[in-house]
C-alpha cells in the first residue's frame, strides 16, 4: 500500500488504541482517573497515571495535523498539550507506516534526536544538586585530558559545563567516518579532543553535538554508571516514563514509526533510511541525540518542568538548577536556528539555557503565539517539545520526517501550537483568571 492509495488522515481514537486488557478495564481506569484527579494533592505535583491519558483531543489541533497529511507532510502524528497537573489533549492520527497501514498511536515510538539535549542537562543538574559537580568547573577537572586542550589562540581551553550545556564551548567534531566507528562516550570524547578547537571558549554560539556529548561522558565518570544507566535509575524510573530508551528492545521494535522523506519532484512520503549509528546496543548513548521517546512520555519530562522540579510533592530539581535550565546563559550572543536572512535574522531573539533555547522574544511564524521566556528543544526529524511557563503550558509534537529542513520552523510545529492556544482559550474565555487555573506564572 503506497502514500497516495492509503488516506492518510484517519484517526486512532484513544481507547481503540490500547491493549486488550485495557480496553476491557475501561470502567475500572475511568474509575482510577476520578480518583487521581481528585485528590487534593494532585495541585502539588502528583503525576497522573499513565492509564488515565485517555484525554480529550481539542477537534482544533486534529484539524491542524489532518491537513499536514493530506498535504503528505508527515505520514502520521501523535500530539500531546499538558498544563502541570493534567494532559489536557493527546490525540494519535494518521500512520506509523504507510507500507503496513499500521495506524499511529499514543504509544508509538520515535527517535526524538536533539530532545535528548534537556534530558542531559537534567542528569548533570541532578549531579549537581548532589554536590557531586559544579558546571561552573573547567571539565578537566573531571575529564583529566581536557587539560592539555589549546584554543586557536594556544591558551588553555579550559571549558565548562556550562559552556558544554550551552553550545559556547568552542569543541571540535569528529569526524564522521571515525564517529560512526565508536561505541562508548569514551571513544567519541577521543575524536573530539584529536579536532581542532573552533573558537575561543564562551565568544560565541554555534550548535556542538561534541559538547553535549562529552557532559554525557562528565556523567559516567562523576557518577560511576554508563551514561544511559543513570538516566534510566534517575530519571526515566522516577517520571515514570516506561517507554522511553537508548536501546528499544524487542518488545518496543513493533512499536517504531517509519521516517519518510518527501519526494521532491512527487510529493509522495518515501521510506528513509534509519540511522545505523543510533539505538542498537554496542552504539554509544549519546547525550546528544539517543533517545526514543513516545509524546506521552516525553510530556512527563515536561510537566515536571512545568512544576519547577518537582514530582510527587518531591523536589526532583531545585529551584536553582531549573533557573540554569530555563533562564539564559549566553548573555547577548545570537544563538539559535533563525539566525540566517532566510528566517529574518532572529538570533538575537532567542537564548540558551543549559540543554534548551529560550525565547527572548516572540516573532511571527512558529513563536509568534508563544510567551516570552518560553523554552524547549526540537529534534531531527521533526519532533519538537516547547514549554510556555507563562501559560502553563506544553506542546509535544511527535513526527516521522528526515527532510523537514529546519523543523523548528515547520508549518506543523506552528499550527499545532496556535490550535492548541486556541482550544485552550476558548475553554478558559469565561474564567476571569485562566493563567492562575492553568498554572501559569507572571512573565519575567
Amino acid at each position: 500500500m503506497n502514500s497516495d492509495s492509503q488516506p492518510l488522515n484517519a484517526t486512532t481514537g484513544i481507547w481503540g488504541s490500547l491493549p486488550p486488557l485495557q480496553r476491557g478495564r475501561r470502567g475500572v481506569l475511568a474509575l482510577d482517573c476520578w480518583l487521581a484527579a481528585s485528590l487534593p494533592a494532585l495541585a502539588w505535583g502528583i503525576l497522573v497515571p499513565a492509564s488515565c491519558w485517555a484525554a480529550p483531543a481539542f477537534p482544533q489541533v486534529n484539524a491542524a495535523v489532518t491537513a499536514a497529511l493530506n498535504a503528505h507532510d508527515v505520514a502520521g502524528a501523535v500530539t500531546v498539550i499538558a498544563t502541570k497537573d493534567a494532559i489536557v489533549h493527546l490525540d494519535a492520527r494518521g500512520l506509523a507506516d504507510i507500507a503496513s497501514g499500521e495506524p499511529m498511536r499514543p504509544a508509538s515510538l520515535f527517535w526524538i534526536a536533539s530532545m535528548t539535549k534537556p534530558v542531559t542537562a537534567v542528569a548533570v543538574l541532578l549531579l549537581q544538586d548532589e554536590g557531586r559537580l559544579d558546571v561552573t568547573t573547567p571539565v578537566e577537572t573531571y575529564l583529566p585530558e581536557f587539560a592539555a586542550l589549546r584554543t586557536p589562540s594556544g591558551r588553555p581551553a579550559r571549558i565548562t559545563l556550562t559552556q558544554l550545556l550551552t553550545h559556547t564551548s568552542g569543541l571540535g567534531e569528529a569526524p564522521d567516518a571515525a564517529a560512526i566507528k565508536a561505541h562508548t562516550l569514551a571513544d567519541l570524547v577521543a575524536l573530539y579532543l584529536a579536532a581542532p578547537m573552533e573558537f575561543e571558549p564562551g565568544a560565541k554560539w554555534k550548535f556542538c553535538q561534541a559538547g553535549i556529548n562529552t557532559a554525557a561522558r562528565v556523567i559516567e565518570v562523576v557518577s560511576g554508571m554508563s551514561f544511559d544507566t543513570f538516566v534510566r535509575k534517575r530519571i526515566l524510573v522516577p517520571l515514570e516514563m516506561n517507554d522511553t530508551t537508548f536501546y528499544p528492545g524487542s518488545g518496543q521494535g513493533g512499536r517504531l514509526v517509519t521516517v519518510y522523506s518527501k519526494n521532491s519532484a512527487t510529493g509522495v512520503l518515501e521510506p528513509a533510511s534509519p540511522r545505523s549509528d543510533v539505538g542498537h546496543l554496542g552504539d554509544p548513548p549519546f547525550g546528544n541525540m539517543g533517545l526514543y521517546s513516545t509524546g506521552p512520555d516525553y510530556a512527563r519530562f515536561c510537566q515536571m518542568l512545568l512544576r519547577e522540579g518537582m514530582v510527587d510533592g518531591r523536589p526532583f530539581l531545585s529551584p536553582s538548577a531549573i533557573k540554569l535550565l530555563t533562564t539564559i546563559q549566553t548573555g547577548t550572543l545570537p544563538s539559535g536556528f533563525f539566525q540566517s536572512t532566510e528566517y529574518g535574522s532572529r538570533g538575537s531573539d532567542y537564548g540558551w539555557g543549559l540543554g534548551m533555547c529560550i525565547l527572548r522574544t516572540p516573532h511571527g511564524g512558529v513563536d509568534g503565539m508563544l510567551s516570552a521566556g518560553s523554552f524547549g528543544h526540537g529534534g531531527g526529524w521533526g519532533t519538537q517539545a516547547w514549554i510556555d511557563p507563562v501559560r502553563g503550558v506544553a506542546f509535544v509534537l511527535m513526527v516521522q520526517r528526515s527532510n523537514f529542513g529546519n523543523s523548528d520552523n515547520s508549518e506543523l510545529r506552528r499550527t499545532f501550537q496556535q490550535a492548541g492556544l486556541d482550544a485552550l482559550n476558548g475553554r478558559l474565555s469565561a474564567d476571569s483568571a485562566p493563567l492562575a487555573k492553568m498554572g501559569g506564572k507572571t512573565a519575567p
